[in-house]
């Protein structure tokens, strides 16, 4: 009997030992070792003398499978990351509508206040750039000015002058009045239009930025449904449109192999032992099973 039972205990044995060191084997040693200025085979481990090789073959595998522009896309832009998203807004928001603080406070969280006070003057010169070149095109004088004729005359009919014939001499005298009035309202709005529109968007954009968030949110309830919708659609251009150049810049391919090729062995036999922990064990205990059953076959005969 103990001779049936020495047969499988040895080939376990010696099944468990040598996947173990073929185990250890793909790690180590890590550099190659000599002896008497000879080369040992199997110096350094499989991992160690393979590692370019290995780190290339990731880095294109990951790029072309699993890192690709139609795997992103689809995952980025799916059911379940939309909602998330909706759902981020929408916490934020909420939290929004019951924060007292003011928007230049709420900002100071993110920027400096010189970087404030850059994007208020940025954003306030563009306005004042656009509403000022508006307010200079000649047309627009000449439009309050027969707006204004217009209105004069529907009074003047309107009333007792009109009665008495006056607007019959305020029609003929309505085309060059409206052209002098046109010229005095361009020459104003040249001269004085732009620093009455700094001081108008100034003044409002002190306002706004003492205004609180809550108020901000709670006040213009429409117009933050329409930047969610803005967020969502922008997100999508990006994704759809921008994603194979981001992609292509960024050569995720090449980033891989890198970090592989500068990553120390150690940690990277940490690394993988972490993450294959369990199925490298099953392997030892698989050579034990298997070293037991060529054992017992080998003792029935």
């Amino acid at each position: 009997m103990f001779h049936f039972l020495i047969g499988p205990a040895v080939g376990a044995v010696i099944g468990y030992i040598t996947n173990d060191i073929a185990i250890r084997m793909l790690f180590r040693p890590h550099q190659p070792k000599y002896f008497m200025g000879i080369h040992i085979p199997f110096t350094p481990g499989i991992i160690p003398k393979e590692k370019s090789r290995i780190a290339t073959s990731i880095g294109k595998a990951v790029s072309e499978n699993l890192m690709n522009r139609e795997v992103l896309e689809k995952s980025l832009l799916s059911d379940e990351m939309l909602s998330k998203m909706e759902a981020a807004i929408d916490e934020f928001i909420a939290t929004q509508s019951h924060n007292n603080e003011t928007i230049e406070l709420f900002a100071s969280h993110y920027l400096t206040p010189d970087d404030i006070a850059a994007m208020r003057e940025d954003i306030t010169n563009g306005i004042v750039k656009m509403v000022t070149t508006k307010l200079h095109d000649h047309q627009l004088g000449e439009n309050i000015a027969h707006m204004a004729t217009a209105h004069a005359l529907e009074k003047t009919r309107n009333s007792l002058a009109g009665r008495l014939g006056a607007d019959m001499l305020l029609q003929a005298l309505a085309q060059p009045i409206e052209k002098i009035m046109a010229k005095h309202i361009n020459e104003i709005l040249h001269n004085n239009s732009q620093q009455m529109v700094q001081n108008l968007i100034t003044e409002e954009s002190d306002h706004l930025m003492k205004m609180t968030m809550s108020e901000l949110v709670c006040s213009h309830s429409d117009q933050v449904a329409q930047i969610k919708s803005g967020i969502f659609n922008a997100y999508r251009v990006i994704i759809t449109e921008h994603l194979p150049r981001i992609l292509q810049d960024i050569d995720i391919s090449a980033i891989i192999e890198q970090r592989i090729n500068e990553m120390d062995m150690n940690e990277a036999e940490a690394i993988i032992l972490d993450v294959m922990k369990k199925e490298l064990r099953a392997i030892v205990w698989l050579g034990a099973l298997l070293g037991c059953m060529m054992g017992t076959i080998t003792s029935l005969f």
